[in-house]
């Protein structure tokens, strides 16, 4: 019998979820690790190598850990849940104007729910990820009851960012062992335990379907049609003044500079997409700034509601250090106020809400207000 009962891993290959199962393992954990295949490469019409949480390599490299420790290994194929909900949303997000984040997507809706399945079938009790962030349950005020999330030790791997959108119900069977460990700390685990091909492998950030980082190339092989419907739009200046012509908007991202193809005499950047008239809005870097957004589709973590305006710091990218900003719900929406103007503010990206490092919610930005 272990020690602790028996646990579902989530191990991508990487060295951050390989050594969050050999932390559990050697805490006493029954152990049993599980890798994801997401995405079928070869249907992606990329032309880079295969990389990251669905290359074979990765699934090696994950088995190759768990044989040498002694627990099993299964391989789960959610390809048709990913590609249905993931890359439809993907699709869909650009063809809205918005710029989407589908790992966050992935994440917090789809991994999480085929684990968690999956760990009922196996008899487990809890799974767990690598990811770097804390979690517990408060016993006491406004939150008694509630799974927090809450920042890691490591500031600069943090990701309870991409964990905004995990239910109470899924985090209450949540482990989270990486959350008190700097990276540097976890290599060096690594290496220190033989380890030393997962203490140097080079980390992978693209999105998993879009291995090139071509999403542009992705949009016109998944809509074949896509390409010719939405040429010939025109660029506009921020008074709607017909500053050239585009390539479609869905091809463009709030905040791009390079890659515009039209020169103005000084950086232009793109400050606005306008779906209905196919028109990309240019302007300067001081026009990208905005003052609120509408934040929609919310899920909270640290309070079940927010009734009274809330003082908040506010991320609204991943690696953005987060505002000051007070936010107010009205049912399943948050109006956020900034005190400060943010530039770079992408609708279809994620805000995420913060009560000194713990999580308050967040949601998708549907809205950017000047």
């Amino acid at each position: 019998m272990s020690k602790h009962g028996r646990i579902l891993v989530a191990m991508s290959g990487g060295i951050d979820s390989s050594l969050a199962a050999v932390l559990l393992h050697e805490q006493g954990y029954e152990v049993i690790g599980m890798t994801m295949k997401t995405w079928d490469y070869a249907s992606s019409g990329g032309t880079k190598k295969e990389t990251g949480c669905c290359s074979l390599d990765s699934i090696n490299d994950a088995r190759n850990v768990a044989v040498q420790l002694g627990f099993p290994h299964y391989i789960l194929d959610i390809r048709n849940e990913f590609g249905d909900y993931v890359i439809d949303h993907f699709t869909g997000e650009y063809l809205e104007g918005r710029t989407p984040n589908p790992c966050v997507l992935c994440n917090t809706h789809i991994k999480w729910d085929a684990l968690l399945r999956r760990a009922d079938k196996l008899d487990c009790e809890f799974i767990a990820t690598g990811h770097y962030a804390n979690l517990r349950q408060e016993n006491g005020g406004l939150s008694h009851g509630r799974h927090v999330v809450s920042k890691g030790l490591d500031t600069w791997k943090d990701q309870s960012y991409v964990l905004w959108g995990v239910s109470q119900e899924s985090l209450s069977r949540t482990k989270l062992p990486l959350g008190n460990f700097r990276k540097s700390e976890i290599r060096e685990m690594a290496k220190e335990r033989g380890f030393f091909e997962l203490a140097t492998k080079a980390e992978s950030y693209e999105i998993c379907f879009v291995p090139d980082n071509d999403y542009r190339g992705f949009l016109k092989r998944r809509i074949p049609t896509l390409e010719a419907e939405v040429a010939g739009g025109n660029f506009v200046d921020q008074e709607g003044k017909v500053l050239g012509k585009h390539e479609g908007y869905p091809f463009y991202t709030i905040g791009q500079r390079k890659g515009l193809g039209i020169a103005l005499g000084y950086p232009a950047f793109v400050t606005e997409i306008k779906k209905d008239t196919n028109e990309v809005v240019l302007g300067r870097d001081r026009d990208l700034e905005r003052t609120g957004m509408i934040v929609s589709q919310l899920n909270l973590q640290k309070y079940a509601e927010i009734p009274q305006p809330m003082e908040t710091i506010t991320k609204i990218r991943y690696k953005h250090e987060g505002t000051p900003a007070i936010i107010t719900q009205t049912g399943n929406q948050m109006e956020v106020s900034f005190h400060e103007p943010v530039t770079g503010l992408a609708p279809g990206q994620a805000a995420v809400f913060y009560e000194g490092d713990d999580v308050i919610g967040g949601g998708w930005i549907m809205k950017a207000l000047k």
